[in-house]
């Protein structure tokens, strides 16, 4: 690749750890869904991407202050308490029940109250081939393309979510929400009601095994899918309609970055042309 800061993904090797790190970034999740507030968009259960790799951020529950976080340089789980305590789990592939298993007995020590501990995930196995070195490539990705998405976030007068990791997609996304209601939709039901373009990136699903990003709008408008593309990124209709552009093909880009960026602020405008009933705010 000729950036460093888009290090290459191999989809051909990446897989095993991939899933094994889905597993993990599930059973953050499940703390944050137990212990905080629901927000809008479901923002509540999502997690951040650090330099490190992927953090719950500060959470509070009975009183007590931790943080989780999955660090892919240092190749560990690791958690922290407010006042003190600490976890440290390497990764090595094991599974996700027990990293849960000790997440669980940690918090429960520093005095979470047992009400609030998540379901422990299905036991499941271990998984082969998982690898260090790919993890923390996948980590430096992430912040790659984090810090694009922040980019194009400070671009963006209306509303945006946070960057954000899902862990049951597990994929890197960020909302625009122009500030428009859909006709006839329930306002109070933001999910279906709410106009929006998703920008994302995934390591790989059924619909594309392999890395790619994609950016989707909410109502499609008719006019998206005759719109013209920048050379690389094709619409895709199979599976979900959306703009696709392969991690590969962004790898061939003198400057991958520019490139990312140029494709999603143009995808913005023709959201302002397309999706919306008024000119939006510039």
């Amino acid at each position: 690749m000729n950036s460093q800061n888009f290090p290459a993904l191999d989809a051909g090797v990446i897989g095993p750890t991939r899933d094994a790190l889905h597993a993990y970034a599930q059973v953050l999740g499940s703390w944050l869904e137990a212990c905080r507030p629901r927000r809008k968009h479901w923002w509540h259960i999502s997690l951040r991407p650090t330099v490190r790799g992927l953090t719950t951020g500060l959470v509070r529950a009975g009183g007590i202050d931790f943080e989780l976080e999955l660090d892919l340089h240092r190749g560990a789980l690791r958690g922290q308490v407010a006042g003190g305590g600490e976890l440290l789990v390497p990764l090595q592939g094991q599974p996700a029940a027990e990293l849960a298993a000790a997440v669980r007995e940690f918090l429960l020590a520093a005095g979470i109250p047992a009400d609030i501990v998540p379901a422990s995930p299905e036991a499941g196995d271990a998984t082969s081939n998982y690898s260090a070195d790919v993890a923390a490539t996948i980590g430096r990705a992430w912040a790659a393309v984090a810090v694009t998405l922040a980019g194009l976030r400070a671009s963006i007068p209306e509303e945006t979510s946070p960057i954000q990791v899902w862990p049951h997609h597990f994929d890197l996304a960020m909302v625009w929400l122009p500030g428009e209601k859909i006709p006839g939709e329930d306002p109070a039901d933001e999910g279906h009601s709410d106009k929006q373009m998703n920008f994302g990136f995934t390591l790989g699903d059924p619909v594309i095994p392999e890395p790619y990003f994609y950016v989707t709008a909410y109502p499609l408008p008719p006019a998206f899918q005759r719109l013209e593309l920048p050379a690389g990124t094709t619409w895709q209709t199979e599976g979900f309609s959306g703009a696709v552009l392969r991690y590969s093909h962004l790898a061939n880009e003198a400057q991958p970055e520019s490139y990312l960026l140029g494709l999603w602020q143009g995808l913005v405008a023709a959201g302002r042309d397309h999706l919306l009933d008024r000119p939006a705010a510039t």
